[in-house]
């Protein structure tokens, strides 16, 4: 009998991924390689035909206006806004994923319902944030609304002067952030806690044994064995909340609009209003304000890329090729 003939799996994988790759070349390359052209051009203007646009003669005109730009609808504006409330929400967002993932994974602690526990921590990030955006709205709205009713309550039962006014919550610059960073914070730090959950689990039950064989405390152990081992994933969830972060639209939009004087715009919003809010619909300034954000993002992932590296595993490449180096050599 002759030889089976083999039969070649591969070609039907490449078959399958047929359809992924026509939607990505469709639906997500074509948009970004289209906005960066877009950036270097004139196109404005909702009925503006796409034969109609030119290459500025500045190239880089739109990058130069757009970071020039000062007052309550800058770009600059919008970039700080969004980088403090980004810091504003991850920043207790990790200490407490930590400090959950620390209390959940300690063999010494003996937690009962940690499942319920888990759900209710995670529960938040099933909700969609346009929903909780305008659940919020509508908790401080004005001049009639829950907080306000909850405040005139109050007032009235510990002042006899009170004269039944009420306040816009909304119109408070400090306010309105810290709002729109909690919201941040409350829906994803369930999430970052089960990342890093996954990762803990992920360890080597022997090496926390030989801590705690070794006299390791709780303190030591989790600062010492469990954060190093996660450095993974400590990094996956900066890349991704920085990612995330830096993209928020839904809540700031939905809330207030970006108000009270554009103090929660984020650049997300920026880029929105620059294309379909504003009057010259100036598709042009947000497309470069796009590429902008893009290189921040590309060079702030580099960065923390390289601030979290392996160093353990780097030397050891490195006297690995010093040693090939020298057999070379021998030889």
């Amino acid at each position: 009998m002759g030889k089976k003939k083999s039969v070649n799996y591969a070609r039907y994988g490449y078959i399958f991924s047929i359809p992924f790759v026509i939607a990505y070349l469709v639906f997500q390359l074509y948009p970004v390689l289209y906005t960066v052209v877009i950036g270097f051009t004139d196109l404005e203007g909702l009925t503006t035909k796409v034969t109609d646009m030119h290459l500025l003669s500045n190239p880089f005109g739109n990058f130069i206006d757009i970071l020039k730009g000062s007052g309550a609808g800058s770009f600059r504006l919008a970039l700080f806004n969004t980088v403090i409330m980004w810091l504003c929400n991850f920043v207790p967002q990790i200490l407490l994923a930590l400090l959950l993932t620390a209390w959940f994974t300690d063999d010494r602690t003996k937690i009962k319902g940690q499942g319920l526990f888990k759900v209710l921590f995670y529960l938040p990030n099933i909700i969609t944030a346009a929903s909780v955006a305008i659940l919020f709205q509508a908790f401080l709205s004005y001049p009639v609304g829950p907080l306000n009713s909850i405040r005139s309550s109050v007032l009235s039962f510990f002042s006899k002067s009170y004269d039944g006014s009420t306040y816009n919550f909304l119109n408070n610059k400090a306010f309105t952030r810290g709002v729109v960073s909690f919201i941040q914070f409350w829906m994803w730090y369930g999430n970052t806690m089960v990342l890093l959950i996954s990762g803990v689990i992920g360890i080597d039950p022997a090496i926390f044994e030989a801590a705690q064989i070794d006299g390791a405390n709780r303190r030591q152990t989790f600062f010492r064995i469990t954060i190093p081992c996660i450095r993974t994933i400590l990094l996956y969830v900066l890349v991704t909340s920085m990612i995330g972060g830096l993209n928020m639209f839904d809540i700031p939009h939905l809330l207030n609009r970006g108000g009270p004087d554009g103090s929660t715009t984020t650049t997300a919003v920026y880029i929105y209003k620059q294309a379909f809010q504003n009057p010259r619909y100036q598709y042009n300034k947000a497309a470069a304000a796009s590429i902008i954000m893009f290189v921040i993002i590309m060079v702030l992932t580099l960065a923390l890329f390289y601030i979290l590296r392996d160093k353990d595993e780097e030397e050891l490449k490195k006297l690995r090729k010093r040693e090939r180096k020298a057999q070379k050599h021998q030889l």
